[in-house]
């Protein structure tokens, strides 16, 4: 199953998609994969941690299909700490070693993700590697909105938050992350 995963993600048609979702292809993952979300969520696909592309199509399943799937609700983020306990633990094992510099990406993903600061400073260590600069601007960018704010603020209306002045003004600037 990890393996179904990995080629459908990393699958040409499902690549061109990764940063520019459509409504359709939101859809299309919560049909396909809404359940076995839920069931990695439970910990029931916890025997993939057994290998670097187990933990890497868990990280997957954490973390950026909830994204898709619930695009603009607080449910997106629910297992993004799960995917960050994934990812830690498959850096420990070093089987982030065993990953091309794309797949690398995105079992790292979770730390840019994240809205604790010490995540956000790893993932600026992590992507800082060869092979991944195209990833460090935005792993930079992630940085300084979350050591600036705290936080992620264009969360804030998904997850009940109130912002603040600053972070209103900030979104309503042409600098503002929407992602």
């Amino acid at each position: 199953m990890p393996q179904e995963i990995l080629d459908f993600w990393f699958s040409d048609e499902v690549r061109k998609l990764w940063f520019k979702s459509t409504p359709e292809f939101d859809a299309l993952l919560r049909e396909r994969f809404e359940a076995l979300c839920a069931r990695a969520q439970q910990g029931e696909l916890d025997g993939w941690l057994q290998s670097a592309a187990g933990c890497l199509a868990l990280v997957i399943v954490l973390d950026q299909f909830p994204l898709n799937m619930f695009r603009g609700q607080a449910q997106s983020f629910a297992s993004e700490a799960q995917s960050r306990e994934v990812a830690r633990l498959a850096i420990d094992k070093g089987f982030d070693r065993d990953l091309d510099p794309r797949s690398r990406a995105f079992l790292y993903m979770p730390f840019m993700h994240s809205e604790v600061f010490a995540d956000q400073q790893l993932a600026l260590q992590l992507f800082a590697q060869p092979g991944l600069e195209d990833n460090l601007r935005f792993a930079r960018h992630h940085h300084d909105i979350v050591e600036k704010f705290g936080r992620f603020p264009h969360r804030n209306t998904a997850l009940g938050r109130e912002s603040s002045e600053s972070e209103i003004e900030y979104l309503n600037s042409k600098e503002a992350f929407s992602g």
